[in-house]
Formats: structure tokens, sequence, C-alpha cells
């Protein structure tokens, strides 16, 4: 049969490469040296950093649809960056191909480009909660300072969702509902009785239940990466610094014991 016949577009309107702009994206991978390894290297993280910009899309619309008490297409967004997080997590176990001496090859022609320095995994970071300002400084300077600075500004995911325990009647105090968002929420023992009488009673609080699911899958997961992260950087490099200027892996340690939804937590050790 021909494609004709077969109902094949030969000479479509908008191809599958017009859509998916392919020639502007397969172009963008550019190696510094002639090493066969860096072109792995290079997509694992352009590959990332595409994951992450949809993270950012789904868990910053889940924001504003808890904002607004709708709920329903609040889990599937974060049910979504869940799953996004287990190709993030597989990732490194393609990265963990790369062997040190392979690495070191490359590492050259690196200069003090990082991981470290990605606008997006610090603005998924805020929207998480993790605020910091200092973080602000590796950006100043660049054209993303500003986004970065106005998502420092803004409540994460988190703080809407002790803004929705307030709303539904738990005694949440006022300073939690309205404060400066630039700082991080820290644990507080009135959000971890909310949280508890909603685990008492799943049935009476199901959509407050399910959204406390959600968000310990998602941290579940986020931690997870954070871990593979950490141990790809130790069998590649070992405890050398960063490229960028961080500690490397025993920076990557230390991220591990910082949780997002602290009280979620909590709360399991206490039912």
């Amino acid at each position: 049969m021909s494609a004709t016949e077969t109902g094949i577009h030969v000479r479509p309107d908008i191809s599958y490469s017009d859509y998916l702009a392919l020639d502007e994206l397969l172009g963008a991978q550019r190696p510094r040296s002639p090493e066969h390894d860096e072109l792995l290297f290079i997509v694992i993280h352009q590959a990332s950093e595409l994951w992450l910009k949809l993270s950012i899309h789904e868990l910053a619309a889940a924001r504003r649809h808890i904002a607004d008490d709708d709920l329903g297409p609040a889990f599937k967004m974060i049910a979504r960056v869940s799953r996004i997080q287990t190709q993030l997590i597989q990732s490194w176990d393609v990265l963990a191909t790369l062997t040190p001496s392979e690495y070191e090859r490359i590492r050259p022609h690196l200069g003090q480009s990082s991981g470290f320095q990605s606008h997006q995994y610090r603005t998924l970071e805020f929207l998480m909660g993790a605020k910091d300002v200092a973080m602000l400084r590796v950006h100043e300077g660049s054209a993303n300072h500003a986004a970065l600075v106005e998502s420092l500004q803004a409540s994460s995911l988190y703080d809407e969702c002790i803004r929705l325990l307030a709303r539904r009647g738990f005694k949440i105090p006022a300073e939690l509902v309205e404060r400066d968002w630039r700082v991080a929420h820290t644990e507080n023992p009135a959000v971890e009785a909310a949280w508890l009488e909603v685990y008492r009673d799943p049935e009476r609080y199901w959509d407050l239940y399910e959204l406390a699911e959600k968000l310990v899958d998602l941290e579940f997961r986020f931690q997870q990466w954070r871990f593979a992260h950490m141990k790809t950087v130790e069998r590649i490099i070992g405890f050398k610094g960063g490229t960028g200027g961080s500690s490397g892996a025993s920076y990557l340690a230390r991220a591990l014991s910082n949780s997002f939804f602290p009280e979620l937590f909590r709360v399991r050790t206490n039912l």
C-alpha cells in the first residue's frame, strides 16, 4: 500500500519535526571536547531540565487549584510530578555508566558550570517550600534572577495547603496564614495537630487525607532523586568539590536531611 492509501500525510501542514522543533532541540547539544562520553553528559542534563520545566508547570498549577479549594485537579498534577521524579531518578542510572576516568576527560571543558546553578531546580525548591534567599546570589546578574525573586516571594505549595487547613476550620495560627513567604516554613505543632486529626479520621477528611498522601509521595520521590544524585556523584568523583564551587557529595547529603513537609512525616510517629 502507498503512503496515500494508508492515510499517512506525505507533506503534512505541520510535521512531527516542526511541532516538536526537533531541528532546534537536536541542535542544542554542543560538546566542547572530542570525548565520546560528553554527549551523554549533555543529554542527561538537558533532558532533566525539560522534566524540571514540566514539574514547575504542574506544581504551580496545583498550588493555584489548592488556593481555589479545587483539590481534584491538584491531586492529578502532584501525582504527575511524582511520576516525573521517577524518570529523573532513573536518569542517574544512565549517567552512572560514566566512569571516573571518562568524566575526568570531560571535566576540564565544563569550566565552572554546575547543576548547582540550575535556576529551574531552584525554582522547584522554592515552589515546594525550601526557601533560602542566599541561593539567589548564584543567579545575580542572570536573566533568571527576577523570576527567581518572584518565586521566592510567592507562597509555596505547602503554604497553600496550610492555608487550606485554616479555611477548613483547623486551629492554624494567623501568622502562618499571612506571613513573609520569603522565609521557609518551619515545623509547627498546630499544623501537626491538624494533620493528625485528618489522619485519625480519614473518612471525614478524605480530600485532605488524599492531599497529604500526595504530598508525602512527592517528597518521597524527590528525596529518592536527591539520594540517587548524591550516590552518582560519589561514584563518579568521590568527595571532590563540584565544578561550580559546591562541596559536591557532602552538600547533597546535607540536603537529604531537609523536609519540605515536616509535619506530614512527624505525624506518623504520633498516630
